[in-house]
């Protein structure tokens, strides 16, 4: 390793400075190349001889790192929120902050983060990009109650979304002018579209052989569906990286931040500091899993007899991540694992 070069990264859109030094310090070169594949396989045959690297975390991230990492005899992505070295410098600048990662590699202080393989990537951006479409669906749904309000109409607040009921309606409501029905058919046609985008991609994500296994697995336990189980492998990927639940709990963002100084601690709010897709599901899983599950049924009233049902929402869901980590690290059924839990 101590013959290996030092190289850090600074990547943005268009151009990646870089900074490459050697294991004492001493500086071999500065610059910058385009964020091409083409401009970075030029600058790979201008390279020194061995070389270990490391990059910040940003949306740029993943194909660099893809493309890089066959050529790298290491290569790390660094925490965008714990490089504080570089954003809270005096002097920053792309040169610089490349200069600063190639420090804290060769130094081995480097704040790494976690890189799922290229696969997992993958699906998971098909995950979220499903989540956004739901997102727009319920835009669409909303947009669709606040056009019929704005002109007085009365309707069915249950029945106003199924296909049958909006059709009827549409031919026998009064008093509304033909622009809002315009609007109300291309928000319906809008709604319809992102509906069936987000079931298409659901449908391969489920028929995928890497995940389909585990998926399955997970949604062994009672209160787990399939939703839940999809985010937590793809937002998850190796589970053998956190060593205890307590870990994964923070991760997901089910636990306060910690603040001590001179042995007094304070806790505040949830963290912000967390995966939010896994926090929201899981969220919304622990609201409706005490309806499926005895045990967290008995959890959720003993928590929220206290008076708190928010609290007692969180707790529910920090027992379903214990839950999950359990079955996915024994690769078990939870039928097998009710004893151990």
């Amino acid at each position: 390793m101590n013959a290996c070069y030092y190289i850090g990264f600074d990547i943005h859109k268009k151009t990646i400075a870089y900074c490459i030094k050697k294991i004492d310090g001493m500086l071999i070169r500065q610059g910058a190349v385009a964020a091409e594949r083409k401009a970075l396989k030029k600058w790979l045959t201008e390279l020194p001889g061995p070389w270990c690297g490391a990059m910040e975390a940003t949306i740029f991230t993943g194909w660099v790192y893809d493309f890089l990492m066959p050529h790298a005899v290491d290569l790390k992505v660094a925490h965008p929120a714990m490089l504080k070295a570089i954003t809270s410098a005096k002097k920053k600048n792309d040169r610089a902050d490349a200069e600063k990662i190639a420090d804290l590699l060769r130094v081995n202080l480097l704040p790494e983060c976690h890189m799922m393989p290229e696969a997992f990537r993958e699906l998971r951006r098909v995950l979220r990009y499903r989540n956004m479409i739901v997102s727009a669906a319920v835009k669409m749904k909303n947009k669709m109650s606040g056009l019929l309000m704005e002109v007085g109409a009365v309707y069915d607040k249950k029945k106003l979304h199924g296909k049958k009921y909006f059709g009827a309606f549409l031919e026998r409501v009064e008093d509304v002018p033909d622009s809002v029905k315009e609007l109300l058919k291309m928000s319906r046609h809008g709604f319809e579209l992102f509906n069936d985008i987000q079931k298409t991609l659901v449908t391969a994500l489920r028929k995928n052989k890497l995940i389909q296994e585990r998926v399955q697995r997970l949604m062994s336990i009672p209160g787990i569906g399939e939703l839940t189980a999809l985010t937590w492998v793809l937002e998850i990927g190796d589970v053998t990286r956190f060593s205890s639940s307590r870990q994964a709990i923070s991760y997901c963002g089910l636990c306060s931040g910690q603040h001590e100084s001179a042995g007094r601690e304070q806790r505040g709010p949830i963290s912000k500091k967390r995966n939010k897709h896994l926090q929201t599901k899981l969220i919304e899983a622990a609201k409706l899993a005490p309806h499926w599950n005895e045990h967290l049924a008995l959890i959720y009233e003993k928590e929220s007899a206290r008076g708190n049902r928010n609290r007692a929402t969180l707790v529910v869901a920090r027992k379903l991540v214990e839950y999950m980590l359990a079955v996915d690290r024994r690769e078990t059924d939870f039928e097998l694992l009710k004893k151990a839990v």
